[in-house]
């Protein structure tokens, strides 16, 4: 009974280690992906920021299925820990161009 005890308790203490670490998939390094996502090795990771150089930033964490190696199940386990923020570059606004007049030149 007491080696069941100190097994139950160890295996309480150990599933916080387990858990996975909040991480933002737009901005973090391949090693912060590794270390933070359950399942997620360093070769998936690295794969995660190589499609990421490649297609932009993630609009959701469900997009993190188009990575070769990242399946539904890997996501929603990790869904929790998984964050979107828009690291999208934003779009330049382009300078209005003047607009010709046209047969309105009043100077005479």
């Amino acid at each position: 009974m007491h080696r069941f005890t100190l097994a139950l308790a160890a295996l309480l203490f150990a599933v916080p280690a387990f858990a996975s670490t909040p991480v933002n998939i737009n901005t973090a390094d391949a090693g912060a992906l590794a270390q933070s996502l359950d399942g997620v090795g360093l070769a998936k990771a690295q794969a995660i920021v190589a499609w990421r150089e490649a297609n932009g930033s993630f609009e959701s964490a469900d997009q993190l299925t188009s990575v070769k190696g990242i399946g539904q199940s890997l996501v929603d386990r990790n869904r929790e820990a998984i964050v979107v923020d828009a690291a999208k570059p934003t779009k330049k606004a382009r300078p209005a161009r003047a607009a010709k007049a046209r047969g309105t030149d009043t100077e005479d």
